[in-house]
């Protein structure tokens, strides 16, 4: 199942993202800090693989404000030359509210999520579906989204990721 999403043009500056590690559930939240506000849904997208993995998207005005990446997939790929694409713009992804379902609180996706990494752990590449072509907008200074041609979510990149704090130094 996939999700629709647009493109809309970047109203004002460019958000922050901020990233922040739980180290007791592992669960890796970026918030987009200065996100303009729009029209539209208020809730979350929750995108769920089949190996229990779990994404929650959060939305506010219909604009993409955050992602929780609750239960990581059961395979992390390593990828050494794992590079973020050049965004085509900078913009905001906006999640339209559906007018059979106007008090909507979230939304569950079942498909497939695949998650690659770099080396160093400060890039990931959430990959939404099968793998396809798609359009790569900045939504944050750290946060591209990638969009396919029917305007379906394809793919998150979470850029300059911290290390995770329970990381111990070995002697």
């Amino acid at each position: 199942m996939h999700f629709e999403a647009r493109i809309q043009p970047l109203d004002g500056k460019l958000p922050k993202a901020s990233y922040r590690w739980d180290p007791e559930t592992d669960i890796l939240t970026v918030a987009c800090k200065g996100a303009p506000k729009g029209k539209g849904m208020n809730g979350t997208v929750d995108l769920e693989g089949g190996d229990g993995s779990f994404v929650v998207i959060d939305v506010a005005g219909g604009v993409l404000r955050g992602v929780d990446v609750v239960t990581w997939p059961d395979d992390v790929k390593t990828v050494e030359t794992l590079a973020p694409p050049v965004a085509a713009k900078d913009a905001q992804v906006v999640f339209p509210t559906r007018q059979s379902q106007p008090g909507i609180a979230a939304v569950e996706v079942e498909t497939p999520l695949n998650v690659e990494k770099n080396q160093a752990e400060t890039l990931f590449h959430i990959r939404v579906g099968r793998s396809r072509a798609a359009m790569v907008v900045r939504v944050a200074d750290h946060l591209l989204v990638e969009l396919d041609k029917q305007s379906r979510l394809a793919g998150l990149w979470l850029l300059d990721v911290p290390p995770f704090p329970n990381v111990e130094a070995t002697a």
